[in-house]
């Protein structure tokens, strides 16, 4: 299928869904739309060990989904569309590796985080800024505290801040960090130790390895939802921070 705002393609027994819209890849509605329909093809392949998602350019992995998008008119479909991409991961039967180089903040730290593993450029900046703008990021809710220690998952979430390539892999937010000129060399290395394995193998033990984890995500998935939309969407400072920062200005708290 031809596509707009992503690439794909298989190489060997690896596929990569590649978001391209340098220079930071921000996904709005339609691309993420366009993510769900390659996860759709993706999912029922049977000749793939792993999938890469990555993106196009140096700048950014993603900078995160549109905060246009997240507008009160939008953000129902939004949410939609963009819980549809880890609903579709999670149905993959096989490895899934986010290939990041540069910034992966809000949205898009929460769909590298979801894959099974981050391989990344030693110019990473990985965070979740939400609470910036008076908001917060369901799936790194449900996921953080899963990989990294708890009390950096409440720094990583109510604090807003980043973290750069040492003490992301430190705190193992990340599986591998490397030198941006050497990212693809080194990424084809990373690859081969799954290329070369059982298929059947790694899509049973990822079964096993996921089955609690599905279990948790199903359950706790609508709840937050629930939160987000019908909560934290009510709240005069969530507007106020997603227009503020469309208006490029400083935001104006009623803490209400």
């Amino acid at each position: 299928m031809a596509y707009k705002f992503i690439k794909t393609e298989v190489k060997d027994n690896v596929g990569y869904l590649i978001i391209n819209k340098p220079p930071y890849n921000v996904l709005d509605i339609p691309t993420m739309k366009e993510m769900n329909e390659a996860l759709d093809e993706f999912k029922d392949r049977d000749d793939l060990n792993v999938l890469v998602l990555t993106a196009e350019g140096d700048k950014a992995f993603s900078a995160g989904v549109d905060v246009a998008d997240h507008t009160e008119d939008k953000v129902d479909e939004m949410i939609e569309v963009f819980h549809g991409i880890f609903k579709r991961l999670n149905e993959i039967p096989y490895i899934t590796i986010a290939a990041v180089k540069g910034a992966a903040l809000g949205g898009g730290c929460e769909v590298a985080i979801f894959c099974d593993m981050i391989f990344a450029a030693d110019n990473i900046k990985i965070g979740q800024p939400e609470i910036q703008l008076a908001v917060f990021p369901p799936i790194a809710l449900l996921v953080l505290p899963k990989i990294i220690p708890t009390k950096k998952a409440f720094e990583m979430i109510l604090g807003g801040g980043t973290f750069r390539a040492e003490e992301a892999l430190n705190i193992g937010l990340v599986n591998k960090i490397v030198e941006l000129d050497k990212f693809d060399e080194e990424l084809n290395n990373f690859l081969k130790q799954f290329s070369k394995l059982s298929r059947s193998a790694l899509k049973v033990t990822k079964k096993a390895f996921r089955k609690v984890g599905l279990l948790e995500f199903e359950k706790g998935l609508p709840l937050i939802e629930d939160i987000y939309l019908n909560e934290l969407m009510k709240l005069e400072d969530a507007h106020e921070g997603l227009t503020s920062f469309l208006e490029k200005r400083k935001p104006v708290w009623k803490h209400k």
